[in-house]
Parts: structure tokens; sequence; C-alpha cells
């Protein structure tokens, strides 16, 4: 699947007469977003280790824990020698910085809070359009650098590229490895108040 594939159906949302298109095409990109993001680590992590894909049971583990995009985008390039920084070159301050607020707007969104911004239809289609760019320059980067784009059926696969597992700063063999990897990532929902109460 491609990523015009992925967002057919954000951009028949957007085609549409649907009073809620901002919103809903809003929140589907950032989902395809962070989707195409939990997908390259999991094809990084299936590089991991010769027998990683046959001996893992990788979406049980993956599905027991509480991880989010920003939790995501650090394992990556704890897992990656070069960071998505340097992927993305010199747009990737802006649209990283995009997507934190996008983040943010859909949070407050899906719990029924209003934005301090009253985004309007247009800004949110406008969010769609940055949150697109985001998509497109890291499934061109990374299917360049790892021979992925985040949007292929499975992620947890062998790279046809031998070279990449020298690449990986990670060493796994077993689903126990990953299980700890994926603790190292996931967010505590409470961390924020215990670093507020220190």
């Amino acid at each position: 699947m491609s990523i015009e594939e992925e967002f057919a159906t954000i951009d028949a949302l957007l085609a549409s007469n649907a009073e809620t298109r901002g919103v809903d095409a809003f929140a589907l990109a950032l989902l395809k977003a962070e989707r195409q993001m939990w997908k390259l680590v999991t094809y990084l992590c299936s590089n991991l280790g010769r027998s990683a894909p046959t001996m893992w049971k990788p979406c049980n583990a993956l599905a027991a824990r509480r991880v989010y995009f920003r939790d995501f985008l650090s394992a990556r390039d704890k897992l990656y020698r070069r960071p998505m920084r340097d992927l993305l070159g010199p747009d990737h301050d802006r649209l990283r910085a995009v997507l934190d607020e996008t983040i943010e707007h859909r949070n407050k969104i899906f719990h029924w809070q209003l934005t301090t911004k009253h985004l309007s239809r247009d800004e949110l289609i406008a969010y769609v359009a940055q949150i697109r760019c985001w998509c497109r320059a890291l499934a061109a980067s990374a299917q360049e650098e790892v021979g992925y784009d985040g949007f292929g059926r499975n992620s947890f696969r062998k790279s046809a590229d031998a070279g990449l597992a020298s690449r990986l700063l990670v060493a796994m063999t077993s689903v126990q490895d990953y299980e700890r990897f994926l603790a190292e990532m996931e967010r505590r929902p409470n961390r924020l108040k215990r670093m507020l109460a220190k």
C-alpha cells in the first residue's frame, strides 16, 4: 500500500459535503501518521536478529503496552543510527512542531474539550495537508534508507537489504528483548505528575 492509497479515504472525506469533514479528516490523518511511525519501528525491530520474525510474538507484546507517537519517534532514533532529524532534513523541525500541535488538538477534541485556538474547518484541513507532508517526507526517506516506507501491509518482516542489521543500534534475539525495549519506551500515564511532585 502506498501513501496515496492510505490517504484515499481522507481525500474522499475532504471531497465530500459532510459537515464534519474537517475534523474527521484531521483525526484520520493523524492516525495515519501515528500508524506509519509504529510500523517503521516494528519493521526495524524485525530486522534486529536473524530469527526474530519467526520466534517473536511481536503483535501481542506491542498490544500489551501503552506506547504513543512520541514514544515511537524516540524508539526509532534509539534503533537506527541516522536520526529522524537527518532523514527529514530542513523541514523536520517545522513538521515535527506541527505534529506536536496536532496531537494536542486531537487529544482535546477526543475528550470533548475546546482547543484554545477554536479551530475552523479550514484550519483543520490545513493541518491535514501538513500531516500529509510529514508522512510523504518520512515515507520517501525511510524507503531510501531502510527499504520500507511505513505504509506497506506487513511491517514484521525481513529487509531485502542484508546490510540493514549492521546499521541498527540495538541487539534483540527474542520476544523478551522486544518486550524490554517496549517497556523502556512505554509512557507511564502519571510520569508528568511524578515529575511535577519532585
